[in-house]
């Protein structure tokens, strides 16, 4: 039987959008409000509520407002993502990125990147690939750490299970397919070889403090993304992925986002297809 629309007033989806930017520095624009009306409905009635201000209240207080708050970014966030994503952006990270890199860490063999806001994985997948195939028989003597992380636990568990639709392969060489899946009743599954490169994590990224226990990486993709944020989150990430990248490190972003006036020292890469910065040095 098919869930009740209920009916979302101005006030409430307000509300809503305020506890939502508070926890995630998300803005949602007023356009987006039949969309939270839309997904949520079938929530509320789920949970037995009668309209959109009991769930407000439901969010705001009790024991289980921040596992609401998680199922609801769950059923409202966009996973829409694919393999080998923006290919020409690619290229500038294997050709420039990595090449640095590969020859900088010659002695230690470690590389790490760190795949931000990944959706459902194929983007931290399709680095995966890169490499294994840039590295080829030298793989084995590296240590190659590749993490996922994402806001949404349903994407990130169809991420860990590596079985993705065909629409996930829309800009894929076949090639690539025939090496790297195997075709399961319409479905694709990814070789556990590179499947084990990658491990996921759910992470916010108004969490500044989580990821300092990870460390520093070499290079951060967070694509597409920003553009969901203000000027104020956006100089909030930015300063973190710097903070979190080693001196020689890059961050990738999405080719309709730039890091311009947000004061955080990032150096352009100087391709047109690159939509990269390295980090540079705070002036004493």
């Amino acid at each position: 039987m098919p869930a009740t629309k209920l009916t979302m007033e101005r006030q409430h989806f307000d509300d809503l959008r305020a506890i939502i930017y508070e926890r995630s520095g998300i803005r949602l624009a007023d356009s987006k409000r039949h969309v939270l009306e839309s997904r949520l409905s079938r929530r509320l009635e789920e949970l037995g509520l009668d309209g959109f201000g009991q769930y407000v209240r439901f969010l705001s207080i009790g024991p289980y407002q921040m596992d609401e708050f998680q199922e609801m970014l769950n059923r409202i966030t966009v996973n829409e993502t694919s393999f080998f994503r923006n290919e020409p952006q690619l290229d500038v990270f294997e050709s420039v990125a990595l090449s640095d890199l590969l020859e900088a860490r010659r002695d230690t063999k470690r590389l790490r990147i760190w795949s931000a806001a990944c959706s459902t994985g194929e983007e931290p997948y399709t680095i995966a690939m890169q490499l294994h195939r840039v590295l080829g028989v030298r793989l084995a003597d590296w240590h190659i750490e590749i993490l996922g992380t994402d806001i949404s636990e349903r994407a990130l568990d169809r991420a860990q299970k590596g079985v993705f639709p065909a629409f996930s392969f829309r800009s894929v060489n076949p090639l690539v397919i025939k090496r790297y899946f195997t075709e399961e009743d319409g479905a694709y599954r990814l070789d556990p070889s590179i499947m084990q490169m990658v491990s996921f994590e759910l992470h916010n990224l108004k969490d500044r403090l989580a990821p300092r226990r990870r460390g520093l990486w070499d290079v951060v993709f967070c694509r597409n993304v920003l553009m969901h944020f203000d000027d104020a989150m956006k100089s909030q990430v930015a300063e973190m992925f710097h903070d979190q990248l080693e001196d020689d490190g890059y961050l990738f972003i999405g080719h309709s986002e730039s890091l311009q006036n947000l004061g955080v020292p990032f150096t352009p890469v100087e391709d047109a297809q690159a939509f990269a910065y390295r980090k540079s040095m705070r002036e004493a």
